[in-house]
């Protein structure tokens, strides 16, 4: 394993990490109604509760990574989760199933800040937005293998598939911990000295521009959900399309992710990352004002056309914004405190992830092209204040090229100024 590069045994981790959840997440459901016997209802209810609960362990998570470094918590996060479903089999009822997902739900919860603040350790500048890329492209293709592998056991119809999958997903994140362990941690010595758990997150609400990059994040976070929550319906009782057409239009995107986030992120990691994920929600928005068009057109093969158009816009929206903005909010939050940050960055996507099965669904029961309209108007609102917040965020987190690696973190307008390259929207204008 040590002959493996540092990025290689990270991906190689996230690989794994990504089979073992694609072999368990289509399945969740089922297979505690399968095995308590519960109804689906009442199992969604209980998943739900122990999801919500498990938010409570953000604040933790983002001291944990401050105190003991990101790597650590990365792979607690993991070992807590394998040992959540190694118990899977040994749940019969309501109050020991919400138990053990509440366990899983706690390590759910440290893992996004916790390997965002891991990736801006092992790696700085445009490399972080590759790393973040490669990430995305292979864990999508990890969630399909599992999910395969998932459907192939369920084949056999035979009760010890599901104890199968939940004990090869254990071992999944078991394995990728000890691959994520092997990888040498990289913070330096005295650069990111532990900040006291009282004054952390102070030092956290203090920092307007940080807040206002984590509040942008809400309406596109309820714009991500669309896919999987709103469009379903939509597309099969709005326009009366096959229920067939879902399970396609999904593909498409995972397989869109899968091939072309990294030759994308390549290619845009010489812009401003400011400018990229603005313009990732301006596609965004193109892409629900073109779902919110099909509702009043009645012919069939158009429909299926729009459909499908309006689905490539989403995915280019995604592969421009998500491993971009990822990449531009790890490098905004302060080395010392990135834990803290990050973790409540977290909550933007938390949170809209927990409401918007409720909160979508109402809205497209009360207007299906409203429901698309007011979340066009959300990400086309958090574009534009994106571009106005550009001159606060720090210089290397907006373009990494345009500091050293360990330059401090210095708003924009403090930074002196590096040799202009062109942007998304021309060369870059002076600074007040």
């Amino acid at each position: 394993m040590k002959r493996l590069s540092v990025q290689s045994r990270y991906m190689l981790g996230m690989v794994v990490d990504a089979t073992g959840s694609g072999m368990y997440l289509p399945l969740s459901l089922l297979y505690f109604h399968h095995v308590t016997g519960m109804p689906l209802t009442r199992v969604g209810a209980i998943m739900t509760t122990a999801a919500l609960l498990g938010l409570v362990g953000n604040p933790l998570t983002g001291v944990l990574i401050d105190r003991y470094g990101a790597r650590a918590v990365v792979v607690g996060g993991y070992v807590l989760r394998a040992a959540g479903f190694a118990t899977y089999p040994l749940v019969e009822s309501a109050v020991p199933m919400f138990v053990v997902v509440a366990v899983v739900a706690f390590g759910d919860v440290s893992f996004s800040p916790s390997i965002q603040s891991f990736i801006a350790e092992i790696v700085r500048g445009t490399a972080r937005d590759r790393l973040l890329a490669a990430q995305r492209s292979l864990r999508n293709a990890g969630l399909g293998a599992g999910g395969l592998i998932a459907g192939g056991a369920l084949a056999l119809g035979a009760d010890v598939a599901f104890q199968a999958i939940v004990i090869g997903a254990a071992a999944a994140y078991l394995a990728a911990a000890a691959l994520i362990r092997s990888i040498p941690q990289s913070r330096a010595a005295g650069t990111a000295a532990p900040v006291r758990a009282k004054r952390g997150y102070r030092l956290v609400a203090g920092n307007r521009p940080f807040l206002v990059l984590t509040l942008l994040n809400v309406p596109t976070a309820f714009g991500y959900m669309v896919l999987s929550v709103s469009l379903p319906v939509y597309i099969t009782q709005e326009l009366n399309t096959s229920d067939s057409l879902v399970g396609v239009l999904y593909a498409t995107n995972t397989v869109g992710i899968a091939l072309l986030q990294i030759p994308i992120t390549r290619l845009l990691t010489r812009y401003r990352r400011t400018r990229v994920a603005a313009l990732g929600g301006a596609v965004f928005c193109a892409a629900f004002l073109s779902f919110a068009a099909l509702g009043a057109v009645s012919a069939r093969t158009p429909v299926l056309v729009g459909v499908f158009a309006a689905t490539l816009l989403f995915t280019l929206g995604e592969l421009m914004h998500g491993a971009t903005a990822s990449a531009l909010v790890a490098s905004t939050a302060p080395e010392a405190t990135r834990g803290r940050h990050l973790a409540v960055y977290q909550l933007s996507w938390a949170i809209p992830t927990a409401l918007a099965p409720a909160a979508l669904t109402a809205l497209l029961t009360f207007s299906p092209t409203g429901m698309w309209l007011l979340l066009a108007v959300g990400v086309a609102g958090s574009a534009l204040t994106l571009i106005r917040l550009e001159p606060a965020l720090p210089v290397q987190a907006v373009r990494p090229e345009a500091a050293e690696p360990g330059d401090p973190a210095v708003p924009r307008e403090q930074a002196q100024e590096k040799t202009p390259k062109p942007g998304l929207t021309g060369p870059r204008s002076p600074q007040p």
